[in-house]
């Protein structure tokens, strides 16, 4: 019964998705309440990941991806796991544009707090280590894009082995083995540069 129940509200995300797309602003409106909950949950899990020194907040996190997917309403919606696939992208963009701004502070820049939701404001203790993951994200894109998105999914959008697979229309177990060697050669890269981020699952 349960996994009716998901089956169904896949189909409706998918088809207010598309309703939304094609201009109907009501879609919107009945779509926010299907997706909050999975996306506060992804937030959440993708802080849960950060180090402890890293203090923002997943409300804050939600609302600037929630913005982001509202202003992405050109996309050509698929389904809802395109839809999550764009929101792991969104969560990935805001805390690398974070990462960016804090590491200018550092090096003397504008000192000012970066706010992602009103007031709502956060630090990152090194925000070099985000930045060096995504630049070692970006390289290995160049020669694995498929494993590279695999990455974005699981790490910055939270999605599980099978909701990847699910968006990149792959097996679970070579979402699997892409996932062991993306991490290998994310290690590799990122731990010759002295960097080190956790990518650990």
């Amino acid at each position: 019964m349960e996994e009716r129940n998901n089956a169904d509200s896949k189909f409706q995300v998918t088809l207010l998705l598309k309703a939304w797309r094609d201009g109907d602003s009501s879609a919107l409106d009945r779509l926010i309440p299907l997706v909050y909950s999975d996306l506060r949950r992804r937030a959440h899990a993708q802080m849960r990941k950060e180090s402890p020194a890293h203090t923002l907040q997943t409300t804050a996190l939600l609302h600037e991806t929630y913005i982001r997917l509202v202003d992405a309403r050109q996309v050509n919606w698929r389904d809802r796991a395109h839809f999550l696939a764009i929101a792991a992208q969104k969560m990935r963009q805001i805390l690398v544009d974070y990462a960016r701004g804090r590491a200018r502070q550092k090096r003397g820049g504008d000192q000012k707090w970066t706010s992602l939701d009103g007031g709502l404001a956060y630090s990152v203790n090194r925000p070099e280590d985000l930045l060096a993951l995504d630049e070692a994200l970006d390289s290995l894109c160049a020669t694995a894009p498929r494993k590279a998105k695999v990455v974005e999914l699981r790490f910055f959008g939270g999605l599980s082995v099978e909701e990847a697979a699910e968006v990149l229309d792959l097996s679970p177990e070579t979402v699997k083995l892409d996932w062991r060697y993306a991490k290998a050669w994310l290690h590799r890269q990122l731990t010759t540069g002295r960097q080190g981020h956790g990518l650990a699952g």
